[in-house]
C-alpha cells in the first residue's frame, strides 16, 4: 500500500510551528527566523513535501488567496480633467495589503466596482468560490448585504461603526481626529465659523467625520450654517463643483472648510482660487488623510495624517485571524490618527515638522 503524500500540516507537525508559519517558510519571506525557516525545510525533506499551490489548497482547505474589493474613480472633467487622484489613498491601502497578505503566504485579487456599476451581491457570491476572505472597502456594499454576506466568508470592512456581529471592522478613529482639527481651528486660528465638504453621502467615514466636526465646533463655541455644509463625493472634481455652488449663493463665506478629504480640499481651493478667494487669508480649507502630494500644494495642506499602508496591513492581519479562528471574537480596531499643520491653515511649514509623528508609532484601540 502506498503512503498519503506528505501535507503541509505534516511538515508543521514535524517542524514544531504553525502552518501559517511553514507557508512562510515556503515563501523565504524575512518575517521568519533563519533557525526556524532552517527547521522546516529539515521537516520538508524528511516528509519529501513538495509544496505546491494546489497542494497546499487542498492540505489546509484554504485557496491562499485573500479578495480586496474597492470603489473605483469615475473619469470626469473637472479639475484635473482625467481620471483623477482620488484612487491614491486606496493605491497606498492595496499596497498595504498585498505586502501583508504576501508575508502570510497569501495572494491578494483585487476587484473593483464604481457608482455606475456598483459590487452587487451576485458578483461577490462568485468571489467567494475563488478566495479565502474578502476585504471590503468604503461603500463597496449595503449593512444588509454585508450581513448576508459574512455568514458565508470571513469579511474584514475598511470603515464603518464596527457592529456587525459575524464581521472584523478595520478603521480610523475619526472622531478624535476631527476634534482635534476643530481645537487646532479654534484655539490657534479663532475660527468661530466654519462649512464643511462630504465624502460621498452613504460613506461611513464621511458621515463620522462630519458629524464630529460640528460637534467639536459647536462644543467649542463655534457655529455652521446648513447652507455651508456641502455634499461632494471624494473627488477633486467634486469638491470643486460643490465650491462653485456655494459661491453662487450670496451670503459671506465661513472663515474655515474642513473636507472629508485631501482630493475634496485640493477641488475646493481650486475653485476659491478661481474666483480670487485666498486660502488661507480669506478662507482656511484642510484635508483629511495626508496623502504624499498635499505638502506640495500651494498652499501646502493641513490634514489629518492617517497610514493607508498601515490600514491594508491590519485588514490582512484581522482577515487571517478570522480564517485561522473563524468563531472568535470579531473585534473592532482603531488606528490612531495625527493632525498635520500646514500653510493652508495659516500655520507655517516649522511647526508642521514638530507637529509630524508617525502614525506607526502610536498604538490601535481594538474592542470586542
Amino acid at each position: 500500500m502506498v503512503d498519503s503524500p506528505a501535507t503541509i500540516y505534516d511538515v508543521a507537525a514535524r517542524a514544531g510551528v504553525s502552518i501559517a508559519t511553514v507557508s512562510r517558510a515556503i515563501n523565504a519571506l524575512d518575517s521568519v527566523r533563519p533557525e526556524t525557516r532552517d527547521r522546516v525545510l529539515a521537516a520538508m525533506e524528511e516528509l519529501e513535501f513538495v509544496p505546491n499551490s494546489v497542494a497546499r489548497g487542498l492540505s489546509s482547505g484554504k485557496r491562499w488567496i485573500l479578495g480586496l474589493v474597492f470603489m473605483r474613480a469615475g473619469v470626469d472633467s473637472g479639475v484635473l480633467g482625467v481620471e483623477e487622484a482620488s484612487l491614491l489613498y486606496t493605491d497606498i491601502v492595496i499596497r498595504g495589503a498585498e505586502t501583508r497578505a504576501a508575508q502570510h503566504g497569501f495572494s491578494l485579487l483585487l476587484s473593483s466596482s464604481d457608482d455606475s456599476h456598483p459590487s452587487n451581491m451576485s458578483s461577490l457570491l462568485n468571489l467567494t468560490g475563488t478566495v479565502d476572505g474578502l476585504i471590503l472597502l468604503d461603500r463597496v456594499l449595503k449593512d444588509e448585504d454585508v450581513a448576508y454576506l459574512s455568514k458565508k466568508i470571513p469579511i474584514v470592512l475598511l470603515s464603518g461603526r464596527g457592529d456587525f456581529p459575524t464581521a472584523a471592522t478595520v478603521r480610523v478613529d475619526n472622531e478624535q481626529a476631527m476634534r482635534d482639527l476643530a481645537a487646532h481651528l479654534v484655539t490657534a486660528h479663532g475660527v468661530t465659523s466654519v462649512g464643511f465638504v462630504t465624502g460621498s453621502k452613504d460613506s461611513p467615514d464621511s458621515v463620522a467625520r462630519t458629524s464630529a466636526f460640528l460637534d467639536a465646533i459647536t462644543e467649542l463655541g463655534g457655529s455652521a450654517q446648513a447652507h455651508d455644509i456641502l455634499e461632494s463625493d471624494w473627488t477633486s472634481a467634486g469638491g470643486e463643483a460643490a465650491m462653485q455652488e456655494r459661491l453662487k449663493l450670496d451670503r459671506p463665506l465661513p472663515k474655515a472648510f474642513a473636507c472629508a478629504n485631501d482630493q475634496t480640499a485640493v477641488g475646493v481651493i481650486y475653485a476659491l482660487g478661481e474666483r480670487g478667494i485666498r486660502v488661507p487669508d480669506d478662507v482656511i480649507v484642510t484635508g483629511f488623510d495626508d496623502i504624499s502630494l498635499t505638502r506640495y500644494f500651494n498652499p501646502s495642506l493641513t490634514t489629518i495624517r492617517q497610514s493607508g499602508s498601515i490600514l491594508g496591513e491590519v485588514a490582512v492581519d484581522a482577515l487571517v485571524a478570522l480564517l485561522d479562528d473563524p468563531d472568535g471574537v470579531k473585534p473592532t480596531i482603531v488606528l490612531p490618527t495625527q493632525l498635520i499643520v500646514r500653510a493652508s491653515c495659516g500655520c507655517t511649514e516649522a511647526v508642521d515638522e514638530d507637529l509630524a509623528v508617525s502614525v506607526g508609532d502610536r498604538r490601535a484601540r481594538v474592542s470586542s
